[in-house]
């Protein structure tokens, strides 16, 4: 089966630009804090991507029309505003992984982590939850939680990161926040609800990073 060609762009890097190859684009966020990048179809589209503003091109769902009938999007409603949306991303399972958490309605950044050499997006999903919880209770905010993770729900609701991948020194920057998130979901307490986003009909997560 043939895969579409894929062009990627990195406004923080080693080095900036377009790159016609995900291991060329690779060399320049791995291991570099903060790195901005984003995948596109075309080469015109990265190009035009490059000439603008990361935050202008990721979490987006530019076109999104539900498939969902009438009756069922007016019984799911809308989303609340009063929340936080978090989200990962992982170039390959495992692969380099980074999470974030955005104010839902106007797409804020709040909190962001990585990029990490080595991850997988369940445990980017999770640690994004935990990293949300804490900073809701430490505010003692009334706001919701939204993912579009069922596993990283169940896994903060057993206090576990039931992940199948073994730890290693490339891996273990991000195997110290999971032991951390743990430690936090055990010794604390919480109010804050945690919701599934309706990606069918609301599109993808706000705090998507746009790069599937």
């Amino acid at each position: 089966m043939s895969t579409k060609k894929k062009f990627y762009t990195v406004w923080k890097g080693k080095k900036t630009g377009v790159f016609k190859k995900w291991n060329d684009c690779k060399k320049q966020i791995t291991n570099f804090d903060g790195a901005q990048y984003k995948s596109f179809t075309s080469l015109e589209a990265a190009e035009a991507a490059f000439e603008g503003n990361y935050f202008d091109y990721i979490g987006k769902s530019k076109g999104f029309k539900s498939e969902l009938s009438h009756e069922q999007l007016k019984k799911i409603g809308q989303p609340n505003y009063n929340s936080i949306s978090v989200d990962a991303a992982s170039s390959g399972n495992p692969g380099i992984m980074e999470y974030r958490g955005v104010d839902t309605k106007t797409k804020k950044q709040i909190f962001i982590q990585g990029p990490f050499p080595e991850g997988t997006n369940n445990i980017g999903e999770f640690l994004a939850l935990v990293h949300g919880l804490a900073i809701l209770k430490k505010n003692n905010s009334d706001r919701i939680l939204y993912t579009d993770s069922r596993t990283a729900m169940s896994w903060v609701r057993k206090k576990i990161c039931n992940t199948k991948l073994e730890r290693n020194a490339k891996n273990k920057p991000v195997f110290d926040l999971v032991d951390r998130a743990v430690d936090w979901l055990k010794n604390n307490s919480y109010n804050t609800v945690i919701v599934k986003w309706e990606t069918k009909a609301w599109g993808e997560i706000p705090a998507d990073f746009g790069r599937k």
